[in-house]
């Protein structure tokens, strides 16, 4: 299988244990993914505003709680 449609179209074959693993290896993939992408962001300073404005509302007590 070397196309998405392709590997869409096995997906319903696949028992569920199959699928369990398939979602795990996708989940783990994109996490790994986000967290380099964030430890180079942060390496690059360029989340220091939106912290710093994080770290202000804290302190300000301008935070709420989600629904």
């Amino acid at each position: 299988m070397s196309t998405v449609a392709e590997i869409k179209a096995a997906i319903p074959s696949l028992t569920l244990e199959e699928r369990a693993e398939v979602a795990r290896c996708l989940g783990n993939w994109q996490d790994d993914e986000w967290d380099g992408q964030m430890k180079r962001d942060i390496a690059a300073r360029k989340l220091d505003k939106l912290l710093s404005k994080v770290d202000d509302d804290i302190a300000h007590g301008k935070l709420r709680d989600l629904p």
